[in-house]
């Protein structure tokens, strides 16, 4: 069974910063792609970074606020988001392509979400 488990969402005041972590367990053989999606009221669920191998790509919307960042030891991707804006207030999903042991093939796993609100 994996799981991804994630970490480290609130509410922050505009401009301030927030960390998201998540971590990758289980029977895991491999994991090729992880980033993180985020959903706000109303609206549907968008990309806002991903990280393969030594590649990233950013939503336009984030880009030079927002860092991906991945530990492959540990099975771990970290959004560093700065700069925030109110617009940016959502539940942000960890997502990761995983082939897990005994598998031939990689999944999409998802985490639970966690709550961002950028509020004054």
């Amino acid at each position: 069974q994996v799981q991804l488990v994630e970490s480290g969402g609130g509410l922050v005041q505009p401009g301030g910063s927030l960390r998201l972590s998540c971590a990758a367990s289980g029977s895991i053989f491999s994991i090729n792609l992880m980033g993180w999606y985020r959903q706000a009221p109303g609206k549907q669920r968008e990309l806002v970074a991903y990280i393969s191998g030594g590649n990233t790509n950013y939503a336009d919307s984030v880009k030079g606020r927002f860092t991906i960042s991945r530990d492959n030891a540990k099975n771990t991707v970290s959004l560093q988001m700065n700069s925030l804006k109110p617009e940016d207030t959502a539940v942000y999903y960890c997502n990761a392509y995983i082939r897990a042991s005994g598998s031939n093939y990689n999944k999409d796993y998802w985490g639970q979400g966690t709550q961002v609100t950028v509020s004054s």
